[in-house]
Protein backbone atom coordinates (compact mmCIF):
# COMPACT_ATOMS: atom_id res chain seq x y z
CA UNK A 1 0.00 0.00 0.00
CA UNK A 2 2.80 2.49 0.53
CA UNK A 3 4.45 2.07 -2.32
CA UNK A 4 0.93 2.77 -4.36
CA UNK A 5 0.75 5.95 -2.13
CA UNK A 6 4.21 7.20 -3.22
CA UNK A 7 4.06 6.71 -6.74
CA UNK A 8 0.14 8.79 -6.15
CA UNK A 9 2.52 11.48 -4.28
CA UNK A 10 5.00 11.46 -6.88
CA UNK A 11 2.54 11.73 -9.73
CA UNK A 12 0.65 14.82 -7.69
CA UNK A 13 3.91 16.35 -6.83
CA UNK A 14 4.74 16.84 -10.47
CA UNK A 15 2.11 17.52 -11.57
CA UNK A 16 1.42 20.66 -9.22
CA UNK A 17 5.31 21.89 -9.75
CA UNK A 18 4.77 21.56 -13.69
CA UNK A 19 0.77 23.31 -13.13
CA UNK A 20 2.26 26.31 -11.10
CA UNK A 21 5.37 26.52 -13.94
CA UNK A 22 3.05 26.37 -17.17
CA UNK A 23 0.53 28.57 -15.60
CA UNK A 24 2.17 32.22 -16.93
CA UNK A 25 2.45 30.38 -20.54
CA UNK A 26 -1.45 29.38 -20.59
CA UNK A 27 -2.49 32.70 -19.32
CA UNK A 28 -0.66 34.17 -22.34
CA UNK A 29 -3.07 32.15 -25.00
CA UNK A 30 -0.52 30.04 -25.97
CA UNK A 31 -1.95 27.08 -26.11
CA UNK A 32 -0.04 24.57 -28.95
CA UNK A 33 3.71 26.37 -26.60
CA UNK A 34 2.29 25.46 -23.72
CA UNK A 35 1.57 21.49 -24.19
CA UNK A 36 4.85 21.31 -25.57
CA UNK A 37 6.11 22.80 -22.40
CA UNK A 38 4.14 21.02 -20.42
CA UNK A 39 5.22 17.75 -21.69
CA UNK A 40 9.02 18.47 -21.87
CA UNK A 41 8.84 20.15 -18.21
CA UNK A 42 6.83 16.74 -16.91
CA UNK A 43 9.90 14.29 -18.36
CA UNK A 44 12.38 16.49 -17.09
CA UNK A 45 10.57 16.82 -13.36
CA UNK A 46 9.83 13.24 -13.82
CA UNK A 47 13.53 12.11 -14.22
CA UNK A 48 15.22 14.18 -11.46
CA UNK A 49 12.73 12.95 -9.06
CA UNK A 50 13.31 9.06 -10.31
CA UNK A 51 16.12 8.78 -11.24
CA UNK A 52 18.73 11.65 -9.79
CA UNK A 53 16.64 12.34 -6.18
CA UNK A 54 16.97 8.35 -6.52
CA UNK A 55 20.37 8.11 -6.87
CA UNK A 56 21.09 10.65 -4.35
CA UNK A 57 18.67 9.00 -1.37
CA UNK A 58 17.61 6.03 -2.69
CA UNK A 59 13.99 7.08 -2.89
CA UNK A 60 12.32 9.71 -4.99
CA UNK A 61 9.82 12.52 -2.99
CA UNK A 62 6.89 10.43 -2.46
CA UNK A 63 9.06 7.17 -1.19
CA UNK A 64 10.72 10.13 1.25
CA UNK A 65 7.51 10.85 2.58
CA UNK A 66 5.83 7.19 2.81
CA UNK A 67 9.21 6.04 4.17
CA UNK A 68 9.80 3.61 1.10
CA UNK A 69 13.69 2.94 -0.47
CA UNK A 70 14.77 1.38 -3.79
CA UNK A 71 17.49 -0.57 -3.39
CA UNK A 72 19.40 -3.02 -5.41
CA UNK A 73 18.94 -6.72 -5.58
CA UNK A 74 20.45 -8.99 -4.82
CA UNK A 75 22.92 -7.16 -2.09
CA UNK A 76 20.50 -4.20 -0.92
CA UNK A 77 22.84 -1.60 -2.48
CA UNK A 78 22.42 1.69 -3.77
CA UNK A 79 21.40 1.07 -7.71
CA UNK A 80 23.46 2.83 -9.79
CA UNK A 81 22.69 5.23 -12.80
CA UNK A 82 21.51 2.76 -15.97
CA UNK A 83 19.21 1.01 -13.89
CA UNK A 84 17.23 3.78 -12.76
CA UNK A 85 17.09 5.22 -16.27
CA UNK A 86 15.43 1.86 -17.59
CA UNK A 87 13.19 1.53 -14.40
CA UNK A 88 12.31 5.27 -15.43
CA UNK A 89 11.76 4.50 -19.01
CA UNK A 90 9.86 1.19 -18.25
CA UNK A 91 7.34 3.68 -16.10
CA UNK A 92 6.93 6.37 -18.80
CA UNK A 93 6.77 4.51 -21.97
CA UNK A 94 5.33 0.84 -21.24
CA UNK A 95 2.95 1.12 -18.06
CA UNK A 96 0.89 3.53 -19.46
CA UNK A 97 -0.02 1.24 -22.36
CA UNK A 98 -0.99 -1.48 -20.57
CA UNK A 99 -4.83 -0.30 -19.71
CA UNK A 100 -4.70 -0.42 -23.61
CA UNK A 101 -3.57 -3.45 -24.11
CA UNK A 102 -5.75 -5.34 -21.33
CA UNK A 103 -8.91 -3.31 -23.14
CA UNK A 104 -7.81 -4.73 -26.79
CA UNK A 105 -7.36 -9.06 -25.71
CA UNK A 106 -10.08 -11.21 -24.27
CA UNK A 107 -11.16 -11.81 -20.75
CA UNK A 108 -10.50 -15.63 -21.07
CA UNK A 109 -6.69 -15.12 -21.68
CA UNK A 110 -5.91 -12.33 -19.24
CA UNK A 111 -5.74 -14.68 -16.21
CA UNK A 112 -2.33 -15.64 -15.06
CA UNK A 113 -3.39 -19.21 -15.37
CA UNK A 114 -1.92 -18.67 -19.21
CA UNK A 115 0.88 -20.88 -19.95
CA UNK A 116 4.11 -18.60 -20.98
CA UNK A 117 3.58 -16.32 -17.96
CA UNK A 118 4.56 -15.80 -14.96
CA UNK A 119 3.27 -14.50 -11.49
CA UNK A 120 4.38 -10.55 -11.24
CA UNK A 121 7.12 -9.75 -7.99
CA UNK A 122 4.75 -7.42 -6.42
CA UNK A 123 7.91 -5.61 -5.04
CA UNK A 124 10.47 -5.82 -7.58
CA UNK A 125 10.58 -4.36 -11.03
CA UNK A 126 12.34 -4.58 -14.43
CA UNK A 127 15.73 -3.14 -13.65
CA UNK A 128 17.11 -5.36 -10.89
CA UNK A 129 16.14 -2.70 -7.97
CA UNK A 130 13.00 -3.38 -5.07
CA UNK A 131 11.35 -0.95 -2.98
CA UNK A 132 11.03 -2.13 0.51
CA UNK A 133 10.13 0.05 3.72
CA UNK A 134 12.98 1.84 5.32
CA UNK A 135 12.78 -0.18 8.76
CA UNK A 136 13.17 -3.34 6.73
CA UNK A 137 16.14 -2.09 5.32
CA UNK A 138 17.64 -1.11 8.74
CA UNK A 139 16.43 -4.54 10.30
CA UNK A 140 18.11 -6.22 6.96
CA UNK A 141 21.37 -4.56 7.51
CA UNK A 142 21.64 -5.25 11.19
CA UNK A 143 21.06 -8.72 10.86
CA UNK A 144 23.75 -8.99 8.42
CA UNK A 145 26.41 -7.36 10.48
CA UNK A 146 25.20 -9.74 12.92
CA UNK A 147 23.66 -7.27 15.88
CA UNK A 148 20.09 -7.01 16.84
CA UNK A 149 18.76 -4.19 15.71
Amino acid sequence: MRRFLAVGLDCYLCLLVVGLLVRSCVDSGVTGRAVALLVVQLAVLSFANQVLLTMAVRASAGKLIMGVRVIRLPDAGRPGFRPLVLRWLYGLLWLPSQPWRRLRTPAAGAGPECPGTRPADPHGDLAGVRQVRRSDLRSYRAAVRGRPH
